[in-house]
């Protein structure tokens, strides 16, 4: 069973009852499940599991819609929302203290004006949200292992630490790395998103009239892309659907974008392609 201190601003001790309190049975079925967290060698995983085991002590996790939080889907949270930050102070999640998890996807209202000046009111379906000092939001289903890049859990944290600097841009705060010129960040960034973009418009200008760009039949040609199309949308959607890639299937993004991808490997102090690569028997402790 998982069992833990409530509460902002969870101190070491706090922390260490937490971790003392993670099954290892239950930390191994987490590992499992998630294989870019299953690569980690074994100093990786001490270090995860504290992380995971702080932000379980120091933020609310709290079903929506009736749904009832299972220890693994609490500690399956955790560990991945951790990975950002597991080179990383832990501090960069503060300011916040509240995880929602809805069974599946969930409907966020919008307004939107348009370039006429018409006001559009309507609701937008979501597998997860950040708000800025507020909540990070998941669907539950959309967080489950689904043998693709896609991670809603990453995403959002990436969002969170977008948002650290004050702005949701595809910057974060890049404070504690002094190697890491803004200047330079914003000059990668960009690059890297018009390629993308370019890209993009290649992929959909070369599918044929007869297959419906929205349907499943469109994915042979969308996977040709090292991200998922949605990283089009803006920096800060490049940068955080950039982190899911990052974490869970690197190489596509390495390969295409190195410059990006070494960028991001500079920003989270971590190399997962350079860890999925490594012989099995060297991660096993």
């Amino acid at each position: 069973m998982l069992r833990w201190l409530k509460g902002r601003g969870a101190g070491a001790a706090a922390v260490a009852q937490v971790q003392a309190r993670i099954v290892p049975e239950l930390w191994a079925q987490v590992l499992h499940a998630h294989p870019f967290l299953s690569v980690l060698d074994p100093a990786e995983r001490d270090q995860l599991q504290a992380r995971a085991a702080w932000l379980l002590a120091s933020k609310n996790l709290n079903g929506a819609r009736g749904l009832e939080l299972s220890d693994f889907m609490r500690l399956s949270i955790a560990a991945q929302a951790a990975l950002p930050i597991l080179n990383l102070p832990p501090a960069l999640y503060e300011g916040w203290d509240e995880i929602i998890v809805y069974p599946e996807g969930f409907s966020i209202p919008r307004v939107r004006q348009d370039d006429m000046g018409i006001v559009h009111e309507y609701d937008e379906a979501a597998a997860g949200e950040a708000w800025d000092g507020g909540p990070v939001i998941l669907s539950w289903a959309d967080a489950l292992p689904n043998g693709t890049a896609f991670n809603v859990v990453i995403h959002e944290f990436a969002h969170k630490l977008d948002l650290r600097s004050g702005h949701a841009d595809g910057m974060p705060d890049l404070g504690a790395h002094a190697g890491l010129a803004p200047r330079t960040w914003r000059r990668v960034l960009d690059d890297s998103l018009d390629r993308f973009i370019a890209a993009l418009d290649a992929v959909e200008a070369a599918i044929p009239p007869d297959v419906d760009p929205e349907s499943d039949a469109a994915g042979a040609w969308y996977g040709q892309l090292p991200l998922d199309p949605y990283a089009a949308t803006d920096e800060a959607e490049f940068f955080a659907v950039s982190s899911e890639h990052f974490f869970v299937d690197p190489a596509p993004l390495a390969q295409t974008l190195p410059e990006w991808y070494a960028l991001l490997q500079a920003y989270y102090r971590q190399d997962p392609l350079a860890r999925q690569e490594r012989p099995m028997g060297q991660v096993r402790a």
